[in-house]
């Protein structure tokens, strides 16, 4: 149940961050990951992606990782799916959750998906369906909701069209992602209130990438336009790997910091966050992008 106050996290490291890492984490390590993010509070965790291994490699121990991780009752899993093979596994691996994506540019959804926007939405339609018959929470995103690398700047008014065809699916959430780092907040306030007006009872999601340094505005201009959930990634580790020159999600530690600042909870300890990313970092071979991680929490008095 959302409350004004409260700020849900969704843990996407060990999909979205690591698909585009250079780095390639072993399964143990990835299930590794996840303990470490259940230990800091997370109770929301996007494990897995069953799409084709051809497509995203590093994704393709997704089976057996969901056999490798801690099952405790409080915390809840994801898995992308677009397609029966990838819902299919998803229901053997035990997921809790199944998510999908549709583009709001054509032209990244036949490069990505290789389908196109009506296409993908029919399909999601299909999986959601089943997801609610087999007795799983749906959620989808609109990627490319603010901007494209190919086409540019996206009309709102396509992405309205998205969401109002999403929105027949009846998802549980209703995801926005800036998936490039365009977005700035006034534009993230604008598309929110404009999609909140739209969805019912389906609760919005937002996704940014810190590609031009905006991201921790848009998810404060996100909560000014009334969403409480937000996906992140441990140290801001990750990108899309089908967007060039595209970063990481906004830092989980980083979001943290800032919205409990702001005077609202998360649930999380942020500094198990904190340690957390070290460890991610020592894996990895390479330093995380965030911030807190590297200055801490508010200083105590006196340092």
């Amino acid at each position: 149940m959302l409350t004004d106050n409260l700020i849900t996290m969704v843990e996407v490291a060990p999909r979205d961050g690591l698909q585009a890492d250079p780095s390639d984490l072993s399964t143990a390590d990835k299930a590794e990951l996840i303990r470490r993010l259940i230990d800091a509070g997370h109770t929301r965790i996007e494990a897995a992606s069953f799409v084709s291994p051809r497509a995203v490699p590093k994704m393709a121990d997704g089976d057996e990782l969901m056999e490798l991780v801690e099952r405790p009752d409080h915390v809840t899993y994801s898995a992308l799916a677009f397609n029966q093979a990838g819902l299919d596994r998803a229901l053997a691996a035990g997921v809790n959750e199944i998510t999908g994506v549709v583009v709001a540019s054509e032209t990244f959804s036949q490069k990505n998906q290789r389908a196109t926007v009506a296409e993908s939405i029919s399909r999601w339609t299909s999986i959601a369906r089943q997801a609610k018959s087999h007795g799983l929470r749906s959620s989808v995103t609109i990627a490319t909701a603010f901007g494209c690398p190919f086409e540019g700047a996206i009309n709102p008014e396509n992405v309205a069209d998205i969401v109002d065809r999403l929105a027949d699916s009846e998802p549980d959430e209703l995801c926005l992602a800036d998936t490039i780092g365009v977005a700035v907040p006034n534009q993230v306030a604008d598309l929110f209130s404009n999609a909140s007006q739209r969805v019912g009872d389906t609760v919005l999601r937002g996704h940014f990438h810190n590609t031009r340094n905006t991201g921790l505005a848009n998810v404060a201009g996100a909560i000014g336009a009334g969403v409480r959930v937000f996906d992140a990634s441990l140290g801001g580790v990750g990108g899309c790997p089908f967007a060039p020159r595209a970063t990481g999600n906004v830092p989980t530690e980083d979001v943290v910091y800032m919205v409990e600042q702001m005077g609202y909870s998360t649930g999380l300890n942020l500094d198990l966050l904190i340690q957390a990313t070290h460890w991610f970092e020592t894996v990895l071979g390479h330093p995380a992008p965030g911030l807190v991680a590297k200055a801490g929490g508010f200083p105590s008095p006196g340092c």
